[in-house]
C-alpha cells in the first residue's frame, strides 16, 4: 500500500515535559491504525501535531508526500485530514444539519451549495441521524453527539480521519454500533487513526496497533502480536482485552 502520513522522529515538549519523544510512524491508504496508550501518554498531543494545533519542537509530518509540517490547522483539513475530539462539542445554538453545513463549507472549498447540502444529507443518513437534521445540536444524546461528532469531521470529506475516544461513555450496544459505522466508513476508502481505551471497539476496526507510553513508541505491528507484548501487558496491567 502507498503511505498517506508520515510521522517522522517527531518531538514536542511543554517546558521539562517531553510528550513527544522522537516518535516516527506511518499510516497507509485504506488501512485503520489503533493507538493505545496509558493516560498522559502523548496520544491526544499526536494528533494535535497531525491536524496543526501545535507545532513539534522537532521532525517532520508529511501527507500524501507532502511536507505539512508548517501548514496552519485549515490547510491541513483542505488537504485532506478530518478529527473528531474527545469530548463532543457541537454549536449547540445551531441544528444538528446547520453543524455538518459548516464542516462541509469551510472544510472543503471545492464544493458548491447544493453539493454541500447533498453531502450533509447523505451523511446524516448514513450516522443515524437523518431524522434528528433540524433538531438544535445541543439537546442531542451522548450517543448522537458522538455520532454528529463523526458526521462533522466526515462533511470535510477527508483522507485521514483521526478519532480521539469516540467509544468512551457508550453502552455495549451502542460501541457495536458505532464499530459498525467505523468499518462502513473505512470500506468506503479512509484510512483511519483511532485512539481509544475501550480496546474490544479498536480491535474490531484495527489492522494495526501503536503503543505509546511517556510519548515513545513502545509497540507496534498486528493486534494480537501486539496486545500479546509483555511490555505491553504491564502497561495495560488491571485492563481486560
Amino acid at each position: 500500500m502507498a503511505v498517506l502520513l508520515s510521522f517522522e522522529g517527531v518531538s514536542k515538549n511543554f517546558g521539562a515535559l517531553k510528550v513527544t519523544d522522537n516518535l516516527s510512524f506511518e499510516v497507509e491508504k485504506g488501512e485503520a491504525l489503533g493507538v493505545l496508550g496509558p493516560n498522559g501518554a502523548g496520544k491526544t498531543t499526536v494528533f494535535n501535531l497531525i491536524t496543526g494545533g501545535i507545532a513539534p519542537d522537532a521532525g517532520r509530518i508529511q501527507f500524501n508526500g507532502r511536507n505539512i509540517t508548517k501548514l496552519t490547522p485549515h490547510e491541513r483539513c483542505r488537504a485532506g485530514i478530518g478529527r473528531s475530539y474527545q469530548v463532543a462539542l457541537p454549536f449547540e445554538g445551531m441544528t444538528v444539519f446547520e453543524n455538518l453545513l459548516v464542516g462541509a463549507m469551510f472544510g472543503d472549498s471545492g464544493s458548491s451549495e447544493r453539493e454541500a447540502n447533498d453531502h450533509c444529507v447523505e451523511l446524516l443518513d448514513r450516522t443515524g441521524l437523518l431524522d434528528k437534521a433540524n433538531r438544535m445540536a445541543g439537546s442531542l444524546t451522548l450517543l448522537d453527539r458522538k455520532r454528529l461528532e463523526l458526521a462533522r469531521a466526515l462533511a470535510t470529506r477527508p483522507e485521514l480521519l483521526l478519532l480521539d475516544e469516540i467509544a468512551g461513555g457508550l453502552t455495549e450496544q451502542e460501541a457495536h454500533a458505532l464499530v459498525d459505522l467505523v468499518n462502513d466508513i473505512r470500506a468506503q476508502g479512509v484510512s483511519i487513526v483511532w485512539i481509544e481505551h475501550v480496546v474490544h471497539a479498536l480491535l474490531a476496526v484495527a489492522s494495526r496497533l501503536l503503543v505509546i507510553n511517556f510519548g515513545a513508541k513502545l509497540a507496534e505491528g498486528e493486534p494480537r502480536t501486539v496486545m500479546a507484548s509483555p511490555d505491553v501487558k504491564r502497561v495495560y496491567m488491571g485492563i481486560e482485552v
